[in-house]
């Protein structure tokens, strides 16, 4: 599974939705975010993680197909 591209793009998929997480996380810690920056970082959040379920989905989805 290692050697699978479409294994690498869900990796990339997922580190990306963790990445926007951690600033969001990293923003309300600090105190650095304001709203419109913490609203903007949530809708890219939900975003991202959307691509990410729909990547994975259409993964298992051509690998059931044979």
């Amino acid at each position: 599974m290692a050697r699978d591209p479409l294994f690498f793009l869900i990796v990339i998929a997922v580190a990306v939705v963790v990445g926007i997480l951690f600033t969001g996380i990293g923003g309300f810690v600090t105190g650095k975010n304001d709203g419109k920056k913490s609203n903007k970082l949530m809708q890219a959040r939900v975003i991202a993680q959307f691509v990410a379920v729909a990547v994975i989905v259409l993964i298992v989805w051509l690998r059931s197909k044979g």
